[in-house]
């Protein structure tokens, strides 16, 4: 079974950095953008299967994000992880697509447990749109 492909998106780099290096370890295929632009571009090269993205960033913030991955890739199951959330920011990213909503800060474990369960997610959708 291939690794995850997983690109998180966060404009905190150490957090993001250390973030990766944590998931690398337990087997994942982690790698990391530190803004919006640049998370768009690396995905026109190396698609992941699971995006783990921040809401509050400068420049293109993550709803921006969202749209336009779920316009141009919508195989690609986001997760948002925030520490700046609200239930109604929760409801309308969910709305826009988003797989899953999160708090900053998340167990390392549970973050891991989410990001499986929307490779699974991904894993059914290619499936169905293969047959």
């Amino acid at each position: 079974m291939q690794p995850i492909r997983l690109l998180l998106v966060d404009d905190e780099e150490e957090f993001v950095k250390t973030l990766a290096e944590r998931i690398r370890m337990r087997g994942l295929d982690a790698h990391f953008a530190v803004d919006g632009k640049s998370a768009l571009a690396m995905i026109e090269t190396e698609t992941p299967h699971v995006m783990v993205l921040d809401l509050k960033m400068p420049g293109m913030d993550g709803k921006a994000v969202l749209r336009q991955v779920k316009a141009d890739h919508s195989e690609i199951q986001v997760l948002i992880l925030t520490g700046h959330g609200s239930e109604k920011e929760a409801e309308e990213t969910l709305r826009m697509g988003a797989f899953d909503y999160l708090q900053k800060p998340v167990d390392i474990d549970t973050l891991i447990a989410h990001i499986r369960k929307a490779y699974r997610n991904w894993t059914e959708k290619d499936c169905q749109q293969g047959s």
